[in-house]
């Protein structure tokens, strides 16, 4: 049977994150050191495996990662922009040297609460 509350109560083990729904928030542990075009795909096949209309915001713990490219950039911003206009939250968290490097480069910590 159907029971549309399932994902609220599920965690996630896949090959580039972990993840697990906290109400309407879905945390996620990044597991892959280099977010960048040789894991990126892998990264939005399981991000889409997991999602569903009932997030509202996403905490990304980013502490594996130590290098992003545009390509990982851009798994990011997708993500984003399926959160709701009106509610968009998006936190990176444990973010290393490196990568917040090319966050603040871009600017994009005006749209990821970035905390290090």
């Amino acid at each position: 049977m159907y029971n549309p509350n399932f994902y609220i109560y599920n965690n996630y083990h896949m090959e580039t994150i972990e993840a697990e729904m906290d109400g309407t928030t879905l945390k996620m542990l990044v597991k892959v050191a280099r977010l960048d075009a040789s894991t990126v795909r892998g990264f939005q096949n399981d991000s889409q495996e997991i999602w569903n209309s009932k997030i509202d915001d996403v905490s990304a713990d980013l502490s594996h990662v130590t290098f992003l490219d545009s390509s990982g950039v851009g798994a990011l911003l997708s993500l984003y922009k399926r959160l709701p206009r009106s509610k968009r939250e998006f936190k990176l968290r444990h973010v290393q040297k490196p990568v917040q490097a090319v966050i603040e480069l871009l600017r994009l910590n005006r749209i990821f609460d970035v905390e290090a």
